[in-house]
């Protein structure tokens, strides 16, 4: 039972007694088979007073958290940051770690990796994580006013949404520094809210029908990515429910009408949708793949599929920041502009909220009125 408990907790606190009746208080680290000693220079002392006590307390408290950042020391040791000491770990590399990490969803390791490139365009020299303050940040916000879209021929700047899910990952990012014991607190918590990036909550980028019609008859070198892309302008499904869709997701009833049957990989809700004859035409052939094979085998990643779609959008000669989530935006305003009623969009998204499809409704409505404000002065 010992030697389980040793695996489990490779550091402990221990107490030596000392001759004047304190007690120094050093940890006993255990790894590897190899057992060594770290006095702290902490000490408890006898408790004749409340303030004795509440003394104590606060060493103690200190010395579990050297203990904690020890033991995270030997995890980072094992993952890649090598007899380097937590305090000199890189901002980026730590962000880095985090998008490793397989208990991050897809799109966060897309994001995260995303902000690292995007900080080291920054600042040329990698700043320490326990360096970051709250100027450090205040700065990179500001770089991200003026930073262009990478992979944009067209030198765009980044959208104010972008900015606002770069600044959410970063927040989120520093909040697990903390929770990991990093660092002692987040210095994204002292920016006021006129300092941060705000999202414009009715602009959404998204195609007209004539725009979808200008895509499907522009060649394009990745021909998978062409069919999911045009696959979810007519079915709605965000990339992460396309790329996962496999073959007995799809059923085809007695009268040859075809529907799909899945789980929402961010919302977890179950949804059974009708396809339309436009979304069937851009499946794949299903040949001889088994039930249990992808639709859409060997799509490429969302980052890597943002990047390549706006080149796709320039041969076409569209003029929009093209994402693959814009495909999704694209098939709401699509079924709302063609007379659906708001209820029906809202449940063939598989939206929890109805509100959430409201935003398109309003899209929706700008749109017509930009089309009745051409109408010149006549009379």
């Amino acid at each position: 039972m010992k030697r389980e408990l040793k695996i489990k907790e490779p550091v402990k606190i221990r107490v030596k007694h000392l001759s004047n009746g304190n007690k120094s208080i050093y940890l006993d680290i255990y790894m590897d088979g190899e057992r060594k000693y770290e006095f702290l220079k902490l000490y408890i002392i006898p408790e004749c007073s409340k303030a004795d006590r509440e003394r104590n307390s606060e060493t103690l408290k200190l010395a579990n958290s050297i203990k904690a950042r020890r033991i995270l020391e030997l995890q980072y040791q094992i993952h890649g940051f090598k007899k380097s000491k937590i305090s000199n770990i890189k901002l980026t590399d730590y962000l880095q770690n985090l998008a490793d990490r397989n208990t991050e969803k897809e799109v966060r390791q897309t994001t995260l990796r995303a902000v690292i490139g995007h900080l080291k365009r920054y600042t040329a020299s990698d700043i320490p994580l326990c360096k970051v303050d709250k100027e450090y940040i205040i700065g990179f916000l500001e770089y991200l006013k003026n930073a262009q879209q990478v992979h944009s021929k067209k030198k765009k700047l980044l959208h104010c949404n972008t900015q606002v899910c770069y600044y959410k990952t970063l927040h989120y990012s520093l909040n697990y520094a903390v929770h990991e014991e990093l660092i002692p607190i987040n210095p994204m918590d002292k920016i006021k809210n006129e300092e941060k990036p705000h999202r414009n909550r009715t602009e959404r980028e998204f195609l007209t029908i004539d725009e979808v019609k200008q895509l499907a008859r522009t060649p394009f070198y990745n021909a998978l990515l062409k069919k999911a892309f045009l696959f979810s302008c007519f079915c709605g499904l965000r990339h992460s429910d396309v790329i996962a869709l496999t073959w007995k997701d799809i059923k085809k009833d007695k009268y040859g009408n075809f529907k799909l049957h899945i789980v929402q990989k961010k919302t977890k809700e179950a949804i059974t949708l009708p396809l339309s004859k436009e979304a069937v035409k851009q499946l794949p052939k299903q040949a001889d793949s088994a039930d249990n094979d992808k639709v859409f085998k060997g799509l490429i990643s969302l980052g890597r599929s943002n990047e390549i779609l706006s080149k796709w959008a320039e041969q076409a000669g569209i003029n929009k920041h093209i994402t693959f989530h814009v495909a999704r935006h694209t098939h709401a305003t699509m079924l709302l502009s063609l007379g659906a009623d708001l209820y029906t969009v809202s449940k063939l998204l598989g939206h929890t909220d109805i509100q959430t499809t409201q935003i398109y409704a309003r899209l929706v409505d700008e749109s017509k009125k930009k089309a009745i404000d051409l109408i010149p002065n006549i009379t």
